[in-house]
């Protein structure tokens, strides 16, 4: 009885807060939800009512939502690769004991506590400069002609920017995975004649399982929603050859000033939002019921 009481106290304390949570989210996308299905231009107010799906019939119908969707696709992707990749090498070597192990920790992490537009202009002015820039720098020393990077490969320099930006979250996240590695087992490994890459294969990949798929669930769902290092650097240029999803609702928003089309994108986006994080959902389910 004293049970049953207790969950309905606790209940009766949560609710507030659920309520004001559920508010709180369902009225936005309500009011974007109804926004897509109007005409809405605030250049031209007078002129608006009952579209239907002509905004998101234009969406669909438009060679830049295609080229988007790549964009974004290929943005989440290539950071996810770049992070989990590195992240495990670099938390393999931060699990070392070395001196001054807490003060590297402390540099490797440092990165992921500045804000995304200065650490965009960071490294469109002090590297990717075509004439000040490090990079270039470099490149002279070499007698080679410097690279426009965000002109050349606009994509992949905004991967290179967002994937420096979350190395040392995931870095974070395998290295606390690494430390709860039990040590004698690797030591049993190496006395029954297992190598570096066997042990590292069978014993320390299949263990940081867990951690990677936390890493990735996490990293994309902020990772969709990547807006500030574009506009900081590219702009969504040259021409939309580095416009993601989210750069093309702002677009739509801010520039055009079509609030109609700019809504349905936004529709979009969170449609495509829930099923990428409900494979996902799944797949990282899968590995913590293994």
């Amino acid at each position: 009885m004293s049970t049953q009481s207790t969950r309905l106290a606790a209940r009766f304390m949560v609710a507030p807060s659920v309520i004001v949570l559920f508010i709180w989210m369902i009225v936005p996308l309500a009011m974007t939800a109804y926004f897509s299905f109007r005409l809405y231009r605030l250049l031209s107010p007078d002129r608006s009512g009952w579209v239907g799906f002509n905004n998101y019939v234009w969406f669909f119908n438009s060679p830049d939502f295609w080229l988007a969707l790549t964009n974004t696709l290929l943005l989440v992707g290539g950071v996810l690769i770049i992070t989990v990749i590195l992240g495990v090498l670099i938390a393999l070597l931060l699990d070392q004991p070395v001196k001054g192990q807490g003060v590297l920790r402390i540099l490797v992490i440092a990165p992921f506590f500045v804000m995304p537009p200065v650490a965009a202009s960071i490294w469109e002015n002090l590297f990717m400069h075509p004439q000040n820039g490090l990079f270039a720098a470099i490149a002279r020393g070499f007698g080679a002609q410097p690279i426009l990077f965000l002109e050349s490969y606009p994509m992949p320099s905004v991967i290179a920017i967002v994937a420096w930006e979350w190395l040392p979250f995931a870095t974070l996240i395998l290295l606390t995975a690494m430390q709860s590695l039990s040590s004698e087992q690797l030591e049993a490994a190496e006395m029954d004649g297992a190598s570096a890459l066997s042990r590292f294969r069978y014993i320390i990949l299949p263990h940081l399982t867990r951690a990677i798929t936390v890493v990735i669930l996490i990293q994309t769902i902020f990772l969709l929603g990547i807006f500030g290092e574009i506009y900081t650097t590219t702009q969504g240029g040259p021409g939309s050859a580095s416009t993601t999803l989210p750069y093309m609702i702002f677009k739509q928003a801010i520039v055009a000033k079509d609030i109609g089309r700019a809504a349905a994108g936004g529709i979009i986006a969170v449609i495509l939002a829930n099923i990428v994080a409900y494979f996902l959902m799944r797949s990282i389910g899968k590995h913590l019921d293994a």
